[in-house]
């Protein structure tokens, strides 16, 4: 499967779109509700969702709605920003959504999700949801899109590559343990140079941050802060002195370096796993050949070590799931909403490593490996990005995405940390 977070860039109307909605009710009013059975779009994006949750949800739906059908779209992360201004706005809206956590805040701050009451939320879960990602799908003290799951990265590495190598206890460890496995044919850490959110950790343990509300309510970015700038050092250092990787690369298919064997360490998010254990050759012509035989049978995972050792402060991937504000059938759509953050349901992600939408139910999750024990190691320790509604314009500017391969091309840190913030603090100041 391939678990690629990256949002591509959106066309530039769309930070207009989303300036304008922030100040007003760009979902506008509720679609006229009608009754009696109908039809319920629910839109997934990705692969992350396995046939099985999905069968399940169209199942149980039909059977506990007899008349009315659900139908699973399935969208790309590239773009997601642009389609889903356009698609919740307009007529013909889809009925729920998921939406990545660090996109949550622009669309509920902008009027294109209902609200979830708050009986309707202790329904659904109530204290037991994540609750990072309850904040990042909230909007002025109301519930707008609530945890679907959870995901953190683990550092994956092959016994029959590492060698007699130690694993690393603790950042600077990994830092010179990348450095000084690289040859021209392996990278110590393989590090695609658009991947920024491997980069977070670094910011966050040395001390840095990725921007700040003051009580006035302006932002302040710290990439270019003193913790920021020890932390992007040791990103350049990985980079340049320790990785093979394009520096104008995307996170997209990491486990096919792996599997030819050129990579020492791999930090990536914990369902690769599934990727690098496929087959190498693959039943399904489009799919991409794993190496279950061979590194693949000796796969080991490690949380990324702290500053001091221990788990990493790391960036918690993820989804929320919303009901469109425009829904024509919000009773059906709660239907399918519950189903989608019931234990069964939730249950069944669990099962393929992903982190559930509650608490209570991360027990179901398999730790009885290395690989599940760093994933919760690495949850436990996860944070996100600031949440502001207008993250989602930074991301889709590909601000980040150009800083580090910038970085990773070997330019200086420091002149690009301090442009990196002012154009941050443009956009969530503006």
């Amino acid at each position: 499967m391939n678990k690629n977070r990256l949002v591509g860039a959106a066309a530039s109307a769309i930070t207009l779109t989303l300036a304008l909605s922030a100040c007003g009710n760009a979902g506008g009013a509720a679609a006229p509700e009608e009754t009696g059975p109908g039809e319920v779009r629910v839109w997934l994006v990705g692969t992350d969702t396995p046939p099985e949750a999905r069968d399940y949800l169209k199942k149980t739906f039909e059977e506990e709605n007899p008349g009315s059908t659900l139908t699973i779209e399935e969208q790309a992360w590239d773009g997601l920003v642009d389609k889903y201004t356009t698609a919740l706005s307009g007529s013909d809206a889809p009925d729920v959504v998921e939406i990545g956590n660090t996109q949550a805040a622009a669309f509920t701050s902008a009027g294109y999700f209902r609200e979830i009451t708050a009986d309707e939320f202790e329904t659904l879960g109530g204290s037991d949801l994540l609750p990072g990602f309850v904040e990042a799908g909230d909007w002025e003290g109301k519930h707008y899109a609530l945890p679907y799951y959870s995901g953190s990265r683990v550092v994956f590495y092959s016994k029959q590559v590492l060698g007699d190598t130690e694993v690393p206890t603790t950042l600077d460890e990994y830092v010179e343990t990348a450095v000084d496995l690289k040859t021209d044919d392996l990278s110590g850490v393989y590090w695609p140079g658009q991947d920024w959110y491997n980069a977070l950790p670094f910011i966050w343990e040395n001390g840095g941050y990725i921007a700040e509300q003051a009580e006035d309510g302006t932002w302040d970015a710290g990439f270019s802060s003193e913790g920021g700038l020890a932390g992007l050092e040791q990103i350049q250092t990985i980079m340049t002195k320790g990785n093979n990787a394009p520096s104008d690369a995307q996170e997209t298919d990491l486990q096919v370096p792996f599997c030819e064997g050129k990579v020492a360490f791999l930090s990536a998010p914990s369902w690769i796993q599934w990727s690098i254990n496929a087959p190498e050759k693959p039943e399904d012509p489009d799919g991409v050949p794993g190496c279950a035989s061979t590194y693949g049978k000796d796969l080991e995972g490690i949380a990324l070590p702290g500053k001091d050792g221990g788990a990493a402060q790391v960036f918690a991937g993820g989804s929320n799931i919303a009901i469109a504000q425009k829904s024509a059938r919000p009773d059906l759509a709660m239907s399918a909403y519950e189903i989608l953050l019931s234990d069964e349901y939730q249950s069944i992600l669990a099962g393929i490593g992903l982190f559930p939408a509650k608490t209570s139910l991360f027990e179901q999750v398999d730790q009885s490996t290395s690989i599940g024990k760093a994933a919760a190691e690495a949850a436990a320790n996860a944070k996100l990005t600031p949440a502001s509604p207008k993250w989602a314009d930074v991301e889709s500017k590909t601000l980040l995405q150009t800083a580090f391969s910038r970085i990773a091309a070997g330019e200086d840190v420091k002149t690009i940390a301090e442009k990196l913030d002012a154009d941050i603090e443009e956009i969530l100041n503006s």
